[in-house]
């Protein structure tokens, strides 16, 4: 059978409706008349990993995937659809298919999602997990979609994070919808523009398995796209997210990746120059994380000399609108997670809510400080921050899960301070 016949006949349409890029995979391999080796050998993994690939698909990272489906001779649009990156009419998959029933099932996805001990309306999560899935249909909105982008955006930097999980699902449609028929490469960078923000808002209220899903489609339609910028900020979202759930190597190798690639582009441009700040900033402190002290202190100086000559106020629109005063909020950042509180309240002694532009980046500023007192073991000091945080960006406190632990430990070590009573008020029972 020659490569055009295999990809449409029913084995491979049968794998592309039941969303089984697994499958493809092996139907890919055996075509080849390799074994289950011979693939691994070229990919550079074992021959269990590869079986386990072809058996449970998406389940399996999605990096192993594009490699193992590339060695293959996967079309590209063939790929994507079995992921359900693109619009192509999709049946649902049977009980008894290669997801499994409990998968599929609406109920167990909210019972685990309640069980995780997020604060945000399962429904909502639900909802955007729906999306990631298999994409809906559009919503025939006669909004122009750059609009929604913008206004979806604005949602996030109002800290409005219910609001914007809402409106989600129908941006992801017609985004994709759009990018569909044509796969113009500005539609595409749109498209991925939206995954990258799906995934940042998920990172925030904690889902971090479908932040993972959606940075990796993020990333796919960057590099479709070429757009280098689009690129840096679905590589920022991934590498995030892979740091959350503990990867850091993979984490910092991505946003490595990330940087060259915006440096290579000469940094002419104020939007070049912007993204490679950012860059650096989400490298320096992925390396704190990682422990890498030195790595860290080097990167977060250099992305300071980056911004330095940087609009106090980005133009609206552009993808990372940062300046010196996000700079010295990123080293709060990177002090406290290499462990040094009080040099991470010097890097923010004179950071103030008036230098930043949005709700979002002014209630961060006091969680992120809040945190450095916490660290300090200064439980007055930390319940100010996070109170005044709470007043600007109630989101910011109520929806994050590492800072609702902290109001809960708050209220159990330190009932009596002034405004724990308040801030456990503001958070709620998921405190």
């Amino acid at each position: 059978m020659n490569a055009v016949r295999l990809w449409v006949s029913e084995e491979a349409r049968s794998c592309v409706e039941n969303q089984d890029p697994g499958g493809l995979i092996r139907l890919g391999r055996t075509e080849l008349g390799w074994r289950l080796e011979d693939l691994g050998a070229r990919i550079g993994c074992s021959a269990a990993t590869v079986s386990r690939l072809e058996r449970r698909g998406r389940n399996v990272d999605f990096e192993l995937i594009k490699i193992a489906a590339k060695a293959v001779e996967i079309p590209t649009h063939v790929l994507a659809a079995s992921l359900g990156l693109i619009s192509v009419p999709l049946t649902r998959v049977a009980p008894d298919g290669p997801r499994c029933a409990e998968e599929d099932d609406p109920m167990r996805r909210r019972t685990l999602l309640t069980a995780a001990g997020l604060a945000v309306p399962a429904s909502l999560l639900a909802g955007v997990s729906d999306a990631l899935a298999s994409v809906p249909d559009p919503t025939g909105s006669p909004v122009p979609l750059d609009s929604r982008l913008a206004a979806a955006r604005g949602l996030f930097d109002a800290g409005q994070n219910f609001k914007l999980l809402h409106a989600l699902p129908g941006l992801l449609a017609d985004a994709n919808h759009a990018a569909s028929p044509a796969h113009k490469e500005i539609a595409l960078a749109r498209l991925s523009t939206a995954y990258s923000l799906a995934s940042r808002v998920l990172t925030k209220v904690g889902n971090y398995g479908d932040s993972r899903l959606a940075a990796d489609r993020a990333t796919l339609y960057a590099e479709w796209s070429g757009s280098p910028l689009a690129a840096a900020a679905a590589a920022r979202e991934l590498s995030i997210v892979l740091r959350h759930q503990d990867q850091p190597a993979a984490a910092e190798r991505h946003i490595l990746d990330a940087v060259a690639k915006v440096e290579a582009t000469g940094l002419h441009t104020d939007a070049q120059r912007s993204a490679y700040a950012q860059m650096l900033c989400t490298t320096s402190y992925t390396a704190a994380r990682a422990g890498q002290r030195d790595q860290a202190l080097a990167m977060i100086r250099e992305a300071g000399k980056a911004a330095r000559n940087l609009p106090v106020v980005a133009p609206e629109g552009r993808l990372f609108p940062i300046a010196s005063a996000a700079v010295d909020l990123y080293a709060v950042g990177v002090h406290w997670a290499l462990g040094d509180a009080g040099a991470a309240l010097e890097a923010g002694r004179d950071l103030r809510e008036g230098q930043f532009t949005t709700v979002e980046r002014k209630g961060r500023m006091h969680t992120d400080l809040g945190r450095a007192w916490w660290q300090w073991g200064k439980a007055e000091q930390t319940a100010a921050e996070l109170l005044s945080a709470v007043r600007v960006s109630p989101g910011e406190v109520r929806d994050r899960p590492a800072i609702r632990q902290i109001v809960g430990d708050l209220r159990s070590r330190h009932p009596r301070v002034t405004g724990v009573r308040e801030l456990v008020a503001a958070v709620g029972s998921a405190a």
